[in-house]
Protein backbone atom coordinates (compact mmCIF):
# COMPACT_ATOMS: atom_id res chain seq x y z
CA UNK A 1 0.00 0.00 0.00
CA UNK A 2 1.19 3.28 -0.78
CA UNK A 3 -1.11 5.30 1.73
CA UNK A 4 0.53 5.26 5.23
CA UNK A 5 -1.21 3.27 7.87
CA UNK A 6 -0.46 3.45 11.60
CA UNK A 7 -2.16 1.53 14.25
CA UNK A 8 -2.62 1.64 17.92
CA UNK A 9 -2.92 -2.27 19.60
CA UNK A 10 -3.51 -2.08 23.07
CA UNK A 11 -4.04 -5.46 25.36
CA UNK A 12 -6.89 -4.29 27.74
CA UNK A 13 -5.51 -4.98 30.82
CA UNK A 14 -5.96 -2.46 32.84
CA UNK A 15 -6.17 1.95 32.56
CA UNK A 16 -4.62 3.63 30.03
CA UNK A 17 -1.34 4.87 31.18
CA UNK A 18 -0.04 8.02 30.07
CA UNK A 19 3.10 5.97 27.64
CA UNK A 20 0.36 4.08 25.86
CA UNK A 21 -1.74 7.52 25.67
CA UNK A 22 1.78 9.01 23.92
CA UNK A 23 2.14 5.74 21.93
CA UNK A 24 -1.49 5.68 20.18
CA UNK A 25 -1.38 10.19 19.81
CA UNK A 26 1.97 10.07 18.19
CA UNK A 27 0.63 6.87 15.55
CA UNK A 28 -2.84 8.99 14.82
CA UNK A 29 -0.43 12.60 14.68
CA UNK A 30 2.13 10.38 12.04
CA UNK A 31 -0.57 9.13 10.03
CA UNK A 32 -3.09 12.24 9.46
CA UNK A 33 0.06 14.85 8.95
CA UNK A 34 0.76 12.57 6.01
CA UNK A 35 -3.01 11.84 4.70
CA UNK A 36 -2.55 8.32 6.43
CA UNK A 37 -5.01 6.34 8.21
CA UNK A 38 -5.01 5.06 11.70
CA UNK A 39 -6.27 1.74 12.88
CA UNK A 40 -7.39 0.46 16.77
CA UNK A 41 -7.20 -3.29 17.50
CA UNK A 42 -7.24 -5.06 20.50
CA UNK A 43 -4.72 -7.32 21.45
CA UNK A 44 -6.62 -9.51 24.11
CA UNK A 45 -4.89 -12.92 23.21
CA UNK A 46 -3.23 -12.92 26.84
CA UNK A 47 -6.42 -14.09 28.60
CA UNK A 48 -4.37 -14.41 32.19
CA UNK A 49 -3.80 -10.70 32.25
CA UNK A 50 -7.41 -9.49 31.22
CA UNK A 51 -9.05 -7.12 33.17
CA UNK A 52 -12.67 -7.07 32.60
CA UNK A 53 -14.44 -3.29 31.54
CA UNK A 54 -10.58 -2.52 30.08
CA UNK A 55 -11.63 -2.64 26.65
CA UNK A 56 -14.45 0.19 27.33
CA UNK A 57 -11.62 1.94 28.93
CA UNK A 58 -9.35 2.36 25.56
CA UNK A 59 -12.59 3.05 23.77
CA UNK A 60 -13.23 6.01 26.19
CA UNK A 61 -10.12 7.38 27.15
CA UNK A 62 -9.63 7.34 22.52
CA UNK A 63 -12.75 9.62 22.33
CA UNK A 64 -12.30 11.62 25.39
CA UNK A 65 -8.62 12.70 24.62
CA UNK A 66 -10.25 13.82 20.79
CA UNK A 67 -8.07 11.06 19.37
CA UNK A 68 -10.07 9.23 16.09
CA UNK A 69 -9.93 6.25 14.77
CA UNK A 70 -10.60 5.46 10.86
CA UNK A 71 -10.57 1.60 11.17
CA UNK A 72 -11.50 -0.80 14.38
CA UNK A 73 -13.35 -3.18 16.28
CA UNK A 74 -16.54 -0.47 16.87
CA UNK A 75 -16.42 1.27 13.18
CA UNK A 76 -15.47 -1.85 11.61
CA UNK A 77 -13.30 -1.80 8.52
CA UNK A 78 -11.93 -4.04 5.64
CA UNK A 79 -9.55 -5.63 7.51
CA UNK A 80 -12.19 -6.80 10.50
CA UNK A 81 -12.21 -8.33 12.56
CA UNK A 82 -9.74 -5.96 14.92
CA UNK A 83 -10.03 -8.30 17.95
CA UNK A 84 -7.41 -10.62 18.00
CA UNK A 85 -9.72 -13.19 20.19
CA UNK A 86 -11.87 -12.59 17.31
CA UNK A 87 -9.68 -13.31 14.93
CA UNK A 88 -7.88 -16.15 16.52
CA UNK A 89 -11.39 -17.94 16.58
CA UNK A 90 -11.77 -18.02 12.58
CA UNK A 91 -8.48 -19.39 12.67
CA UNK A 92 -5.81 -17.05 11.22
CA UNK A 93 -2.81 -17.38 13.23
CA UNK A 94 -3.06 -20.95 12.91
CA UNK A 95 -3.02 -20.67 9.40
CA UNK A 96 -0.01 -19.00 8.98
CA UNK A 97 1.79 -20.14 11.68
CA UNK A 98 1.66 -23.61 9.30
CA UNK A 99 2.63 -21.52 6.60
CA UNK A 100 5.93 -20.23 8.73
CA UNK A 101 6.69 -24.02 10.04
CA UNK A 102 6.13 -24.57 5.84
CA UNK A 103 8.38 -21.91 4.90
CA UNK A 104 11.39 -22.93 7.90
CA UNK A 105 10.56 -20.14 10.41
CA UNK A 106 8.80 -22.30 12.64
CA UNK A 107 8.27 -25.76 14.35
CA UNK A 108 6.47 -27.93 16.51
CA UNK A 109 8.11 -28.35 20.14
CA UNK A 110 6.47 -31.01 22.33
CA UNK A 111 8.92 -30.33 25.13
CA UNK A 112 7.69 -31.15 28.75
CA UNK A 113 7.55 -28.25 31.47
CA UNK A 114 9.86 -30.64 33.40
CA UNK A 115 11.90 -31.11 29.99
CA UNK A 116 11.96 -27.19 29.87
CA UNK A 117 12.48 -26.51 33.93
CA UNK A 118 15.77 -28.77 33.66
CA UNK A 119 17.27 -26.28 31.03
CA UNK A 120 17.51 -23.40 33.78
CA UNK A 121 21.19 -22.31 34.22
CA UNK A 122 22.08 -21.70 37.46
CA UNK A 123 21.91 -18.10 37.31
CA UNK A 124 17.87 -19.07 36.90
CA UNK A 125 18.09 -18.12 32.94
CA UNK A 126 16.21 -20.19 31.01
CA UNK A 127 16.96 -20.87 26.97
CA UNK A 128 15.44 -22.94 24.53
CA UNK A 129 17.89 -25.73 23.13
CA UNK A 130 16.11 -25.80 19.38
CA UNK A 131 15.56 -29.97 20.97
CA UNK A 132 12.58 -29.97 18.77
CA UNK A 133 13.87 -28.66 15.54
CA UNK A 134 15.83 -31.71 15.02
CA UNK A 135 12.41 -33.89 15.00
CA UNK A 136 11.69 -35.42 11.47
CA UNK A 137 8.67 -34.58 9.76
CA UNK A 138 7.43 -38.51 10.34
CA UNK A 139 7.71 -37.74 14.31
CA UNK A 140 6.37 -34.31 14.04
CA UNK A 141 3.19 -36.23 12.36
CA UNK A 142 3.14 -39.12 14.53
CA UNK A 143 2.84 -36.27 17.74
CA UNK A 144 0.20 -34.51 16.27
CA UNK A 145 -1.38 -38.49 15.52
CA UNK A 146 -1.07 -39.26 19.60
CA UNK A 147 -2.29 -35.74 20.53
CA UNK A 148 1.05 -34.66 22.59
CA UNK A 149 0.67 -31.30 23.63
CA UNK A 150 2.70 -28.55 21.49
CA UNK A 151 3.43 -25.11 21.01
CA UNK A 152 5.03 -23.66 18.06
CA UNK A 153 8.54 -21.73 18.30
CA UNK A 154 10.05 -19.22 15.76
CA UNK A 155 13.37 -20.79 14.15
CA UNK A 156 15.34 -18.04 14.77
CA UNK A 157 19.12 -18.42 12.68
CA UNK A 158 22.23 -18.66 14.93
CA UNK A 159 25.37 -16.84 13.98
CA UNK A 160 24.00 -13.60 11.92
CA UNK A 161 23.21 -10.12 12.36
CA UNK A 162 19.72 -8.84 11.84
CA UNK A 163 20.13 -4.98 10.88
CA UNK A 164 17.42 -2.60 10.48
CA UNK A 165 16.82 1.37 10.86
CA UNK A 166 14.56 2.88 12.88
CA UNK A 167 13.89 6.38 12.17
CA UNK A 168 14.85 7.79 15.81
CA UNK A 169 17.73 5.31 16.45
CA UNK A 170 19.04 5.34 13.14
CA UNK A 171 20.42 1.22 12.47
CA UNK A 172 20.45 -1.33 14.87
CA UNK A 173 22.20 -5.04 15.06
CA UNK A 174 21.85 -7.68 16.95
CA UNK A 175 23.39 -10.86 16.93
CA UNK A 176 21.26 -14.01 16.03
CA UNK A 177 22.75 -15.79 18.98
CA UNK A 178 20.91 -13.38 21.16
CA UNK A 179 17.60 -14.12 20.78
CA UNK A 180 15.41 -17.19 21.86
CA UNK A 181 13.11 -19.16 19.36
CA UNK A 182 10.04 -17.79 21.23
CA UNK A 183 7.08 -18.93 21.13
CA UNK A 184 4.37 -17.98 18.24
CA UNK A 185 1.15 -20.36 19.17
CA UNK A 186 0.36 -21.32 22.90
CA UNK A 187 -0.09 -25.10 24.11
CA UNK A 188 -4.28 -23.64 23.97
CA UNK A 189 -3.69 -22.35 20.36
CA UNK A 190 -3.69 -18.56 21.16
CA UNK A 191 -1.07 -16.63 19.48
CA UNK A 192 1.42 -14.77 21.37
CA UNK A 193 2.23 -11.04 21.01
CA UNK A 194 5.15 -11.93 18.95
CA UNK A 195 3.51 -14.08 16.40
CA UNK A 196 0.11 -12.17 15.84
CA UNK A 197 0.83 -8.62 15.67
CA UNK A 198 3.39 -9.52 13.33
CA UNK A 199 0.54 -11.28 11.25
CA UNK A 200 -1.97 -8.82 11.93
CA UNK A 201 0.36 -5.58 11.00
CA UNK A 202 0.95 -7.55 7.68
CA UNK A 203 -2.83 -8.30 6.98
CA UNK A 204 -3.88 -4.55 8.31
CA UNK A 205 -1.86 -2.75 5.58
CA UNK A 206 0.40 -1.54 8.51
CA UNK A 207 3.40 0.92 7.02
CA UNK A 208 4.83 2.36 10.18
CA UNK A 209 4.75 0.68 13.73
CA UNK A 210 5.33 3.15 16.42
CA UNK A 211 6.02 1.45 19.61
CA UNK A 212 8.25 1.62 23.11
CA UNK A 213 12.15 1.32 23.28
CA UNK A 214 11.38 -1.78 25.09
CA UNK A 215 10.68 -3.30 22.10
CA UNK A 216 14.29 -1.89 20.07
CA UNK A 217 16.19 -4.84 20.58
CA UNK A 218 13.32 -7.79 20.13
CA UNK A 219 12.03 -5.83 16.21
CA UNK A 220 14.64 -8.25 14.93
CA UNK A 221 12.47 -11.25 15.60
CA UNK A 222 9.59 -9.86 14.08
CA UNK A 223 11.59 -8.93 10.93
CA UNK A 224 13.10 -12.11 10.79
CA UNK A 225 9.31 -13.60 10.13
CA UNK A 226 8.55 -10.79 7.51
CA UNK A 227 11.63 -12.29 6.22
CA UNK A 228 10.51 -15.92 6.07
CA UNK A 229 7.31 -15.48 5.19
CA UNK A 230 8.96 -13.33 1.98
CA UNK A 231 7.20 -9.56 3.27
CA UNK A 232 8.44 -6.22 3.03
CA UNK A 233 8.77 -5.03 6.96
CA UNK A 234 7.13 -1.99 7.87
CA UNK A 235 9.04 0.72 8.84
CA UNK A 236 9.81 1.23 12.58
CA UNK A 237 9.90 4.23 14.84
CA UNK A 238 10.43 3.42 18.28
CA UNK A 239 9.95 6.14 21.08
CA UNK A 240 11.98 6.88 24.63
CA UNK A 241 10.39 6.30 27.88
CA UNK A 242 8.65 8.66 29.91
CA UNK A 243 10.27 8.83 33.57
CA UNK A 244 8.75 9.58 36.77
CA UNK A 245 12.15 10.79 37.71
CA UNK A 246 14.88 9.93 37.06
CA UNK A 247 14.96 6.44 38.68
CA UNK A 248 12.04 5.33 37.92
CA UNK A 249 10.30 5.02 34.43
CA UNK A 250 6.21 5.69 34.55
CA UNK A 251 4.64 2.40 34.94
CA UNK A 252 1.16 0.72 35.34
CA UNK A 253 1.95 -1.52 37.56
CA UNK A 254 3.02 1.26 40.21
CA UNK A 255 -0.27 3.07 39.27
CA UNK A 256 1.41 5.86 37.75
CA UNK A 257 -0.23 8.44 35.24
CA UNK A 258 -3.53 7.37 34.71
CA UNK A 259 -5.21 9.59 32.23
CA UNK A 260 -8.63 9.05 33.99
CA UNK A 261 -7.31 10.13 37.24
CA UNK A 262 -5.73 13.26 35.74
CA UNK A 263 -9.45 13.57 34.77
CA UNK A 264 -11.21 13.12 37.65
CA UNK A 265 -8.56 15.27 39.65
CA UNK A 266 -9.81 18.50 37.10
CA UNK A 267 -7.35 18.73 33.98
CA UNK A 268 -8.66 19.34 30.55
CA UNK A 269 -8.53 16.91 28.22
CA UNK A 270 -6.46 18.71 25.59
CA UNK A 271 -4.22 19.81 28.16
CA UNK A 272 -3.11 16.17 29.06
CA UNK A 273 -2.68 15.34 25.31
CA UNK A 274 -0.66 18.66 24.04
CA UNK A 275 0.93 18.20 27.36
CA UNK A 276 2.09 14.41 26.69
CA UNK A 277 2.46 15.42 22.79
CA UNK A 278 5.52 17.29 24.00
CA UNK A 279 6.84 14.30 26.22
CA UNK A 280 9.53 13.36 23.53
CA UNK A 281 9.07 15.40 21.08
CA UNK A 282 9.96 19.02 20.14
CA UNK A 283 8.29 21.18 17.52
CA UNK A 284 10.47 22.93 15.30
CA UNK A 285 9.39 26.59 16.66
CA UNK A 286 9.66 25.49 20.57
CA UNK A 287 5.62 26.23 20.72
CA UNK A 288 4.25 24.62 23.76
CA UNK A 289 0.53 25.36 23.76
CA UNK A 290 -1.41 24.02 20.70
CA UNK A 291 -4.66 22.39 19.43
CA UNK A 292 -5.16 18.92 18.22
CA UNK A 293 -5.29 20.73 14.26
CA UNK A 294 -1.69 22.37 15.29
CA UNK A 295 -0.12 18.93 16.87
CA UNK A 296 -0.88 17.57 13.47
CA UNK A 297 0.50 20.14 11.37
CA UNK A 298 4.12 20.17 13.72
CA UNK A 299 4.36 17.10 14.27
CA UNK A 300 7.12 15.32 12.57
CA UNK A 301 9.90 12.42 13.54
CA UNK A 302 12.71 14.33 13.48
CA UNK A 303 11.60 15.90 16.60
CA UNK A 304 11.35 12.29 18.41
CA UNK A 305 14.28 12.53 21.29
CA UNK A 306 15.78 9.44 21.66
CA UNK A 307 16.57 10.72 25.68
CA UNK A 308 14.10 9.83 28.18
CA UNK A 309 11.53 12.59 29.62
CA UNK A 310 10.16 13.10 32.94
CA UNK A 311 6.81 13.68 33.62
CA UNK A 312 6.49 16.92 35.27
CA UNK A 313 2.91 17.52 36.74
CA UNK A 314 3.49 20.85 37.53
CA UNK A 315 4.51 21.90 33.98
CA UNK A 316 1.35 19.98 32.67
CA UNK A 317 -1.10 22.09 35.47
CA UNK A 318 0.44 25.53 34.07
CA UNK A 319 -0.71 24.38 30.31
CA UNK A 320 -3.66 23.70 31.91
CA UNK A 321 -4.60 26.46 33.42
CA UNK A 322 -3.83 28.39 30.05
CA UNK A 323 -6.53 26.10 28.56
CA UNK A 324 -9.25 26.83 31.44
CA UNK A 325 -8.41 30.84 31.60
CA UNK A 326 -9.20 30.40 27.66
CA UNK A 327 -12.49 28.64 28.53
CA UNK A 328 -15.97 30.13 27.37
CA UNK A 329 -17.67 31.76 30.53
CA UNK A 330 -20.71 29.32 29.94
CA UNK A 331 -18.43 26.30 29.65
CA UNK A 332 -15.84 27.62 32.67
CA UNK A 333 -18.93 26.97 34.54
CA UNK A 334 -20.52 24.02 33.65
CA UNK A 335 -17.01 21.95 34.02
CA UNK A 336 -17.07 23.78 37.48
CA UNK A 337 -20.29 22.78 38.71
CA UNK A 338 -19.47 18.93 40.22
CA UNK A 339 -16.34 20.38 41.61
CA UNK A 340 -18.56 23.59 43.21
CA UNK A 341 -21.04 20.76 44.88
CA UNK A 342 -18.45 19.21 46.15
CA UNK A 343 -16.97 22.15 48.65
CA UNK A 344 -20.96 22.21 49.99
CA UNK A 345 -21.08 25.74 48.88
CA UNK A 346 -24.75 24.91 47.30
CA UNK A 347 -26.70 27.88 49.55
CA UNK A 348 -24.96 30.39 47.26
CA UNK A 349 -24.68 31.56 43.51
CA UNK A 350 -22.77 28.89 41.44
CA UNK A 351 -22.43 31.12 38.60
CA UNK A 352 -20.90 34.30 40.88
CA UNK A 353 -18.19 31.60 42.29
CA UNK A 354 -17.34 30.36 39.29
CA UNK A 355 -17.00 33.56 37.83
CA UNK A 356 -14.68 34.52 40.59
CA UNK A 357 -12.96 31.15 40.37
CA UNK A 358 -12.29 31.49 36.22
CA UNK A 359 -8.96 33.32 36.00
CA UNK A 360 -7.86 31.76 39.78
CA UNK A 361 -8.38 28.00 38.47
CA UNK A 362 -5.39 25.68 37.60
CA UNK A 363 -6.92 22.67 37.53
CA UNK A 364 -10.85 22.30 38.61
CA UNK A 365 -9.88 20.00 41.75
CA UNK A 366 -8.18 23.32 43.13
CA UNK A 367 -12.17 24.85 43.20
CA UNK A 368 -13.15 23.17 46.68
CA UNK A 369 -10.28 24.61 48.83
CA UNK A 370 -10.20 28.03 46.60
CA UNK A 371 -13.67 28.10 48.45
CA UNK A 372 -13.67 26.42 51.44
CA UNK A 373 -14.13 29.34 53.64
CA UNK A 374 -17.88 29.43 52.63
CA UNK A 375 -18.47 26.38 54.24
CA UNK A 376 -16.32 25.70 56.95
CA UNK A 377 -16.41 29.85 58.12
CA UNK A 378 -17.80 28.62 61.32
CA UNK A 379 -16.17 25.27 61.74
CA UNK A 380 -12.35 26.68 61.37
CA UNK A 381 -11.50 28.76 63.90
CA UNK A 382 -11.17 32.37 63.05
CA UNK A 383 -7.56 33.65 63.65
CA UNK A 384 -7.82 36.91 64.52
CA UNK A 385 -4.08 37.76 64.14
CA UNK A 386 -4.97 37.88 60.13
CA UNK A 387 -6.04 41.45 60.97
CA UNK A 388 -2.61 42.02 61.47
CA UNK A 389 -0.59 43.67 58.53
CA UNK A 390 1.86 45.92 58.18
CA UNK A 391 1.26 47.12 54.79
CA UNK A 392 -2.21 48.60 55.35
CA UNK A 393 -1.01 49.48 59.40
CA UNK A 394 -4.09 47.39 60.46
CA UNK A 395 -4.44 45.40 63.75
CA UNK A 396 -7.09 43.83 65.74
CA UNK A 397 -8.25 46.96 67.77
CA UNK A 398 -8.31 48.78 64.62
CA UNK A 399 -9.95 45.60 62.30
CA UNK A 400 -13.05 45.65 65.24
CA UNK A 401 -13.51 49.38 65.10
CA UNK A 402 -14.02 49.19 61.28
CA UNK A 403 -16.16 46.05 61.73
CA UNK A 404 -18.26 48.20 64.00
CA UNK A 405 -18.48 51.36 61.92
CA UNK A 406 -19.16 48.97 58.87
CA UNK A 407 -22.49 47.30 60.63
CA UNK A 408 -23.54 50.92 61.95
CA UNK A 409 -23.34 52.33 58.29
CA UNK A 410 -24.29 49.00 55.52
CA UNK A 411 -27.59 49.06 53.97
CA UNK A 412 -29.02 46.04 51.62
CA UNK A 413 -29.39 48.34 49.12
CA UNK A 414 -25.25 49.13 48.67
CA UNK A 415 -25.30 45.20 48.04
CA UNK A 416 -23.80 45.91 44.19
CA UNK A 417 -20.85 45.65 42.73
CA UNK A 418 -20.89 49.78 42.56
CA UNK A 419 -22.81 50.47 45.36
CA UNK A 420 -20.03 48.46 47.59
CA UNK A 421 -17.28 50.41 45.85
CA UNK A 422 -18.98 53.45 46.88
CA UNK A 423 -19.75 52.61 50.37
CA UNK A 424 -16.03 51.52 50.99
CA UNK A 425 -14.54 54.89 49.67
CA UNK A 426 -17.14 56.97 52.20
CA UNK A 427 -16.51 54.31 55.12
CA UNK A 428 -12.92 54.91 54.82
CA UNK A 429 -13.04 58.86 54.06
CA UNK A 430 -15.37 58.97 57.75
CA UNK A 431 -13.04 56.94 59.88
CA UNK A 432 -9.51 58.47 58.67
CA UNK A 433 -8.29 55.85 57.16
CA UNK A 434 -7.27 54.31 53.59
CA UNK A 435 -9.67 52.34 51.56
CA UNK A 436 -7.45 49.86 51.68
CA UNK A 437 -7.34 49.30 55.44
CA UNK A 438 -11.00 48.98 55.44
CA UNK A 439 -11.11 46.51 52.72
CA UNK A 440 -8.30 44.49 54.27
CA UNK A 441 -9.91 43.93 57.53
CA UNK A 442 -13.65 43.34 55.85
CA UNK A 443 -12.40 40.54 53.51
CA UNK A 444 -10.55 39.07 56.47
CA UNK A 445 -13.90 39.07 58.12
CA UNK A 446 -15.99 37.28 55.97
CA UNK A 447 -13.89 34.60 55.38
CA UNK A 448 -11.60 33.80 57.98
CA UNK A 449 -8.81 33.82 55.13
CA UNK A 450 -5.51 35.35 54.35
CA UNK A 451 -5.97 34.49 50.46
CA UNK A 452 -9.35 34.46 48.66
CA UNK A 453 -10.37 34.43 44.96
CA UNK A 454 -11.55 37.37 45.36
CA UNK A 455 -11.63 40.98 46.90
CA UNK A 456 -13.87 42.40 49.76
CA UNK A 457 -16.66 43.56 47.42
CA UNK A 458 -16.60 40.15 45.75
CA UNK A 459 -16.85 38.13 48.87
CA UNK A 460 -19.67 40.64 50.17
CA UNK A 461 -21.34 40.00 47.00
CA UNK A 462 -21.26 36.14 46.86
CA UNK A 463 -22.04 36.06 50.55
CA UNK A 464 -24.96 38.29 50.32
CA UNK A 465 -25.68 40.97 52.79
CA UNK A 466 -27.33 38.72 55.77
CA UNK A 467 -24.60 36.62 55.67
CA UNK A 468 -21.82 38.68 55.70
CA UNK A 469 -23.33 40.79 58.64
CA UNK A 470 -23.39 37.23 60.78
CA UNK A 471 -19.86 36.57 60.14
CA UNK A 472 -18.50 40.50 60.94
CA UNK A 473 -20.70 40.25 64.01
CA UNK A 474 -18.63 36.47 64.63
CA UNK A 475 -15.21 38.59 63.39
CA UNK A 476 -16.18 41.00 66.32
CA UNK A 477 -17.51 38.59 68.61
CA UNK A 478 -14.02 36.88 68.11
CA UNK A 479 -11.80 40.33 68.27
CA UNK A 480 -13.68 40.76 71.54
CA UNK A 481 -12.39 37.66 73.15
CA UNK A 482 -8.94 38.18 71.60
Amino acid sequence: MDKIRTRFAPSPTGFMHIGNLRTALYSYLFAKKNGGSFILRIEDTDKERYVEGAEDVIYRTLKTSGIKTDEGPREGGAFAPYVQSERQSIGIYKKYAEELIRRGGAYYCFCTKERLEGLTDKNGVRTYDKHCLKLTKEEVEANLKKGMPYVIRQNIPKDTATVYNDLVFGEISVDSNDLEDNILIKSDGMPTYNFANVVDDRLMGITHVLRGVEYLSSTPKYNLMYDAFGWERPTYIHLQLIMKDAARKLSKRYGDANFEDFIKKGYLPHAIINYIALLGWSPKDNVEKMTMEELISNFSVEGLSRSCSIFDENKMRWLNSLYIKEMPPEEFAAAAESFIKESKANGFCHKKIAKLLHTRTEILSDIPGLIDFIAEFYDAGFDTSLFVNQKWKTDGALAKRILESYLDEIAPAEFTEEGLNGFFAALAEKNGLKKGQVLWCVRIAVTGRAATPGGATEMLDLLGFAESGKRIRYAIEKLGAS
